[in-house]
């Protein structure tokens, strides 16, 4: 299966995801530089273990996952709310996947055919 075929839906698994990436996002901006010993705090690193399976667990394996997490293991990088943005980013890319498809599957099939 091809990731062109995998649709994302706005729904609960979605908004969930969005939902984690940016409280993971905000408790690592906000509330864990003020109680941890910061870029090498485990719980941060527990933290990004965590978000990183539950992501996956809700949206499946996307390659933005990665940068984000190897990110965050980069001191004064994880002062960027790369969650967040690889959430965003598989959300666009499932759009205009979407897009694509149904722009395709609209096309008569002698054009739908054509490079």
């Amino acid at each position: 299966m091809s990731d062109e075929s995998i649709t994302i839906s706005p729904g609960p698994k979605f908004k969930t995801a969005m939902l984690v990436a940016i409280v993971a996002d905000a408790l690592q901006l906000v509330v864990f530089p003020m109680f941890v010993e910061g870029a090498f705090s485990p719980a941060d690193d527990l933290l990004d273990l965590g978000v990183g399976a539950l992501m996956i667990n809700l949206l499946g394996w996307h390659w933005e996952f990665l940068p984000s997490f190897l990110a965050k293991l980069i001191p004064g990088v994880d002062l960027v709310p790369f969650w967040t943005m690889a959430v965003a980013s598989v959300w666009r890319k499932a759009k205009q996947a979407a897009k694509i498809a149904n722009e395709t599957a609209q096309l008569p099939p002698a054009q739908a055919s054509k490079p």
